[in-house]
């Protein structure tokens, strides 16, 4: 009998255009041999008469409960979630709470943080109620640079060494794993990530392509390295240094929007030959 086949649950948001939310990250569990679950915190669609600025609805606390527990119900085991958009304190309390009550092994967060300030109100206190209870239950948090930015108190990052200095303080909150991702922001010529465990400190970096954002190209970067390689069982550095050699990949198969500036992948990028075999059983 063959090995079993891995079991990812995304709990995130639905994005209309599937080029973010849950659908990019069931793509992205497929093309990596992991099979998804999902359960939807919100509906977000993009408004093509207002700027293409987002929708937001909310789904009711009792439906995500239902849908995390038939997941869990259906296939008696999980072997990774990751967490993307909540968007309300009441959302990332259901969540929470089923986080206490499954104690999933591997819990994988991308910290959507939606307060550009530090002005009260909902969105701070969405973004203090995801810090308290969601970020606790983390194995690996994977925040951009704003995000990291605001999870490690910093004033600014704009070097690599600032960017370490983040991660290492988001670490010392209990994460036992930080992605810290810059992307192309500090014009390196790269696209740049740092990983942090304790322990080791890893610079990540690829060779940029173009200058225009990815809809989608880097989310399904960031998701294989957040939900589909911890369910296969790939140590958390590991993946993150095989999926960094698929992000050029993810920029050639895309194609233009209809969004300003903005692109989707095409066709999934292919995986790299030299690809270790042991990325998939190796995670203790």
């Amino acid at each position: 009998m063959g090995p079993m086949t891995k079991i990812a649950l995304s709990i995130a948001g639905s994005e209309a255009s599937g080029g973010a939310g849950a659908q990019t990250d069931i793509k992205t569990f497929a093309q990596l041999g992991v099979f998804g679950a999902t359960s939807l915190t919100c509906i977000v669609s993009f408004d093509p008469h207002h700027d293409w600025s987002h929708r937001f609805v909310p789904i009711d606390p009792q439906v995500i409960h239902d849908q995390i527990e038939a997941a869990v119900a259906v296939h008696g085991r999980i072997d990774a979630v990751k967490i993307g958009m909540l968007g309300t304190p009441t959302t990332i309390g259901v969540v929470a709470e089923a986080l206490e009550q499954y104690r999933f092994e591997q819990v994988v967060l991308d910290p959507v943080l939606i307060c550009k300030g530090q002005e009260p109100g909902a969105a701070l206190d969405t973004d203090n109620a995801l810090r308290a209870r969601i970020l606790p239950h983390a194995t690996m948090v994977t925040p951009n640079l704003f995000e990291t930015r605001v999870l490690a108190g910093m004033d600014e990052i704009t070097t690599v060494e600032q960017l370490e200095e983040g991660a290492r303080r988001i670490h010392d909150q209990g994460v036992p794993c930080v992605l810290a991702k810059a992307g192309t922001l500090f014009d390196t010529g790269t696209a740049l990530d740092v990983f942090y465990d304790g322990s080791t400190m890893e610079v990540l970096e690829v060779p940029a392509i173009g200058r225009e954002r990815l809809h989608a190209g880097g989310r399904r970067h960031r998701r294989a390295r957040q939900g589909g390689e911890p369910a296969r069982g790939g140590p958390h550095r590991q993946a993150g240094r095989r999926l960094g050699d698929r992000a050029p990949h993810a920029r050639q198969c895309a194609v233009r929007l209809r969004l300003p500036g903005l692109l989707r992948p095409l066709t999934p990028p292919p995986a790299p030959q030299s690809a270790p075999a042991a990325i998939l059983h190796c995670a203790q």
